[in-house]
């Protein structure tokens, strides 16, 4: 069965894009069949660095994303993921509700899974609260807590204890790496495959204790990605 992940939160600056980075690379590794799409026109921050498995998608051309439904019926069980920009929930609605999308995938036998990224801030508090009374009791979603850019989740606890969402995963952390080392990944834009793996004697590489850091902090995000798909 097919599936596929919608990465959100519609609050700019929460790490989406890394948690997108996170999932094609916890795809990659495990060897599953995935194909990542690129919704940020302005930030192709997945095709920058996964180029050879990310393609554009636009998402108020229904053309456009059609090809995501198109692409999970065929017979080979793939992983599609879809790195939304900031305030971009309008236009994924939408195509939610015109185009009938959740109903079809139920009856083609494809999953969906959104992973609502925060930061624990007020903004991303009242976003997720009104994306748990709209979703909640419609698509499966996994909160994602992102230490990378908050410390304090106390509230967006409270939103997930109170909300009548019935659909809600899971609730995971990702740790914060590094800042510097995080920063170096993205100067030389690495996958995070390469930033532990490759060595290069132009200097296009991390240190030894970089790749390290990034090799630990990569585990645990994958045990944490691991703990929600369990649960689809």
């Amino acid at each position: 069965m097919s599936t596929i992940h919608f990465v959100g939160g519609e609050k700019g600056g929460v790490g989406k894009s890394v948690v997108s980075r996170l999932l094609s690379q916890y795809f990659l590794d495990n060897g599953l069949l995935y194909a990542g799409f690129d919704a940020d026109q302005s930030h192709a921050t997945l095709t920058h660095y996964y180029p050879e498995f990310t393609q554009p998608i636009v998402l108020d051309d229904f053309e456009s994303i059609d090809q995501l439904i198109e692409m999970a019926s065929e017979d080979d069980e793939k992983q599609l993921l879809v790195d939304l920009p900031a305030q971009s929930q309008r236009f994924l609605d939408r195509w939610l509700e015109d185009s009938g999308v959740l109903e079809m995938c139920d009856e083609l036998g494809v999953n969906t899974l959104f992973w609502y990224v925060v930061d624990g801030g007020r903004d991303s508090v009242m976003l997720l609260r009104t994306f748990a009374q709209k979703y909640g009791a419609l698509m499966p979603c996994v909160v994602v807590r992102n230490h990378g850019c908050g410390s304090d989740f106390s509230d967006i606890d409270q939103v997930v204890a109170e909300a009548a969402a019935p659909r809600l995963l899971a609730v995971v952390d990702i740790p914060e790496l590094h800042v510097g080392t995080l920063h170096r990944i993205d100067k030389l834009a690495l996958s995070f495959w390469s930033a532990i793996n490759q060595k290069s004697s132009t200097g296009a590489q991390l240190s030894m204790m970089e790749r390290q850091r990034t090799k630990v902090w990569l585990r645990k995000a994958s045990q944490s990605i691991e703990v929600a798909l369990q649960r689809l």
